[in-house]
């Protein structure tokens, strides 16, 4: 009896004793990247992902501004201003008398190039409703300022550019000339609104957008 219970003190102390360094072994022979359990509360994170997009009050992701890279003035010289001669254009000249340009898919006329004749007065409306859109974006004014896209008025006028370019677009359709100078007349109506207020003012450019 006595060797008995000296061989159970014997396997009760090797227990003890073995335990610790088979525990660190077992840890230390884990599956490298197994995520550990996180804190109650806390998120877990995917390894090699940053924060998630904030999410807005429906649930969906807030959109993003869209990067803006123009002025208020190179925006309308390099859109509007080309796009509204065309309209200008067609209300001196006849769209289906000017001749195809030698090199038609590299000519800077409209009239003249592989989508000349009324189809260029069709697409210039087209181009100018769309650019409406971009009149609406947060953006500087050529001396600095914040262009006042937040005005109901600026907004009101952006509105009568939209509707107008899209007369431009009709009248292209039509091939009349009664309709292209109704529609030529309404677009320069609309220019000369937002004109007299932000760009026609007192002291010039330092006071213009």
């Amino acid at each position: 009896m006595v060797r008995c219970g000296g061989v159970r003190r014997v396997l009760v102390i090797g227990i003890v004793v073995l335990a610790p360094a088979y525990i660190g072994l077992a840890a230390a022979q884990a599956p490298a990247g197994r995520a550990s359990t996180p804190p109650a509360g806390r998120p877990s994170t995917p390894r090699g992902q940053g924060p998630s997009t904030p999410l807005g009050a429906s649930g969906a992701a807030a959109p993003q501004q869209p990067r803006v890279y123009a002025n208020m003035v190179q925006l309308m010289r390099g859109t509007l201003y080309p796009q509204s001669n065309v309209i200008f254009t067609a209300q001196v000249e006849d769209p289906a008398s000017f001749k195809p340009a030698a090199h038609q898919s590299t000519s800077s006329d409209p009239f003249t190039s592989a989508y000349g004749g009324w189809e260029a007065v069709e697409n210039s409306g087209l181009a100018m409703a769309e650019t409406a859109s971009l009149l609406l974006i947060p953006r500087q004014c050529s001396n600095g300022k914040p262009a006042p896209v937040q005005n109901a008025d600026w907004q009101m006028w952006v509105q009568e550019l939209r509707e107008a370019a899209i007369g431009v677009n009709k009248a292209g359709q039509a091939k009349n000339d009664d309709v292209v100078l109704e529609a030529a007349d309404k677009l320069a109506t609309a220019c000369l609104h937002c004109h007299a207020k932000y760009r026609n003012v007192p002291g010039g450019v330092p006071n213009r957008c």
